[in-house]
């Protein structure tokens, strides 16, 4: 067994602005816990016995959320000050790994058998690189990879058909001769990326795929959020007490007897519940969240301290941190179309993106398809429709 896991976490996640304007992608909420403990779990219920976690972008926010342990794991902490590549992040942590590594991404939600997959690959071989492969959505949004008796035969970055069946999963084992390995890889466009030089030793025939169908669920977008706390719930990987068949609630949250959970649905610590409140299916609240007198959230993601007034409703939102809903507020449900960037996403299951700290001061409508940033004011009565830029206020 591997012992000690290498966990690259240094990125922002632009494609998920804003949501990622205060804190970087592997601490998004995947369900009511961010990506990152997730997968940290995945290590430690594997074998991990020390970890070593590569930061960058808003790095206090994941060193002062896990501190020096995990699970009585020990964690240590290396800066990749400027973001130049999965190659680069893993060269940070170079004096603190003796001998053979983990290393995987730290903003995909992953299960332990995809590690333990991996472990016992690695473990057959004579230490070659080896990595897990799966089954998986486009392939061109991904990599792909073909294999051919156990070694890859092609990792192709960016593939142009849709031909290809396997995804390079981001979790691999190596010895610690891939340093002087990454060493040796030209940078491209500045950058050096680790399937770079990976591909480098493909003419060796060095380099092993296992197949796994473990859980994988990356987050791309702001809305793939919303896939990933349905996955955790389906799977059953709440940490709360299961009150109910599917029903998780902490037992320091406050659900009025009048309330309603639908199943699947996880309640978080501290969070109070209104009388004749709505919650579920396929929802999610986090630390300390109010959802009013009459309120229904659907297919949601309420992040920590927010709050929804009474008589609203929610279908298909994604929140960000202490966001204030006031009374009677209504996001529609998706589908719709979304722009992000000078891309435009047709058909998604979206009803809006609100990030940290917007305030809706009642009666406000998100059109499907909103995304709000951060610090915005929405005045009494107005219509979202399409983006609000940060720190806007909307007036009638």
């Amino acid at each position: 067994m591997v012992d000690t896991a290498v966990v690259l976490a240094a990125g922002e996640g632009t494609r998920l602005r804003p949501l990622t304007r205060n804190r970087p992608k592997p601490m998004l909420p995947a369900a009511n816990r961010p990506i990152l403990e997730h997968v940290l779990d995945a290590l430690v219920d594997a074998g991990a016995e020390d970890l070593v976690v590569v930061v960058g972008y808003k790095h206090d926010r994941v060193q002062n959320h896990f501190g020096p342990t995990y699970r009585d794991v020990p964690i240590t902490y290396v800066r990749q000050n400027k973001q130049l590549g999965t190659g680069h992040a893993l060269l940070q942590a170079r004096e603190h790994v003796e001998g053979s590594m983990l290393v995987v991404n730290g903003d995909c939600l992953i299960d332990s058998t995809l590690v333990e997959d991996v472990c016992r690959a690695f473990d057959r071989g004579d230490g070659e690189p080896t990595l897990a492969v799966l089954e998986g959505p486009d392939a061109r949004q991904y990599g792909a990879v073909t294999l051919r008796d156990g070694l890859v035969q092609e990792l192709i970055e960016k593939p142009r058909t849709d031909e290809y069946r396997l995804i390079n999963a981001g979790i691999y084992a190596f010895d610690d001769d891939i340093f002087g390995a990454i060493d040796d890889t030209p940078r491209e466009a500045g950058e050096l990326a680790l399937t770079t030089t990976l591909s480098r030793e493909l003419d060796d025939g060095r380099v092993r795929g296992v197949e796994t169908d473990g859980l994988w669920v990356d987050a791309s977008y702001p809305w793939d959020l919303l896939v990933v706390a349905a996955e955790i719930l389906d799977y059953g990987l709440a940490d709360e007490p299961e009150r109910d068949d599917r029903v998780w609630v902490d037992e320091t949250a406050i659900v009025h007897d009048d309330a309603t959970l639908q199943p699947p649905v996880v309640i978080g610590p501290d969070c109070e519940i209104g009388p004749s409140a709505v919650v579920g299916p396929h929802s999610a609240l986090g630390r300390n969240v109010t959802v009013g007198a009459n309120a229904t959230v659907a297919n949601s993601v309420l992040d920590v301290d927010a709050r929804v007034g009474a008589g609203s409703t929610l279908l298909d939102t994604v929140t960000g941190q202490h966001v204030r809903l006031g009374p009677n507020s209504v996001v529609s449900g998706g589908p719709a179309d979304v722009r992000v960037g000078n891309e435009i996403f047709e058909d998604e299951d979206l009803g809006a993106v609100i990030a940290d700290r917007v305030r809706a001061d009642g009666n406000v409508g998100f059109a499907p398809g909103s995304l709000v940033g951060p610090n915005a004011h929405l005045d009494t009565g107005v219509t979202v429709d399409g983006q609000v830029r940060e720190g806007t206020e909307v007036r009638r």
